[in-house]
């Protein structure tokens, strides 16, 4: 398991997962963490974001929608294509590693990594990154799997994971092949992530479909 592993999936599955975005099949982002990731951005309501990771640009058409300049970047060509072609945005081919080399030559109020930080030494990169692509005061606003919950049965410790493509109704889920791996932190070490980018946690939300059900996801909020 490795990080390449998970571009090599996320090449492969492009197809399906514009799909499963643009139709809405994903449940627990239609009824809870889509709608968290907005919200969290406009309460803050930066003018300019960077969307790391951005997919086929569904996130980066709703907050350019609220008014915001957003530039989207991704390692999946496929990705950039149907996110170029449905507008609303800036995108570009992109590696995380290349975030380190200044190559968007500019600097953001806001970077959103939206269940986009699935690696170990790619997540890494983007927090070392971060500082550098950030304008004093800017943001960095990361939503993932809440660990807690995502640990399942298995040991609570930093670790790759192996993938699924739970969460699909039947006949998409069969469109999806060989699901990337992804690299399990707990809380504490993505608290130490922003700790280490010299970045302050100012903020965390749990997202919840009710008041007595599991966090659907976390949302943690760094500042410059």
């Amino acid at each position: 398991m490795s990080d390449n592993k998970i571009i090599q999936s996320w090449c492969n599955n492009a197809t399906p997962w514009i799909a499963a975005v643009r139709e809405q099949q994903i449940e627990s982002r239609r009824t809870v963490t889509d709608r968290a990731i907005i919200d969290a951005l406009t309460e803050h309501n930066p003018a300019t974001v960077l969307d790391i990771g951005c997919g086929e640009g569904w996130l980066a058409r709703a907050l350019a929608a609220r008014g915001m300049q957003v530039t989207g970047v991704d390692v999946v060509p496929g990705l950039i294509d149907a996110a170029r072609q449905a507008g609303d945005g800036e995108f570009h081919v992109l590696t995380y590693e290349a975030l380190l080399t200044h190559a968007l030559e500019r600097r953001f109020d806001a970077l959103v990594c939206n269940f986009s930080m699935l690696g170990e030494s790619s997540t890494a990169t983007v927090f070392q990154a971060a500082p550098a692509l950030l304008n004093p005061g800017g943001k960095l606003f990361v939503q993932t799997l809440h660990p807690v919950v995502a640990c399942g049965d298995e040991a609570y410790r930093d670790g790759w994971r192996q993938g699924s493509w739970q969460g699909f109704n039947d006949g998409l889920a069969a469109q999806f092949t060989d699901p990337a791996p992804w690299f399990f932190r707990t809380l504490e070490s993505w608290q130490a992530l922003f700790a280490d980018a010299g970045l302050t946690l100012i903020d965390s939300k749990e997202p919840r479909r009710s008041a007595s059900s599991q966090p659907a996801s976390v949302i943690l909020i760094g500042c410059r």
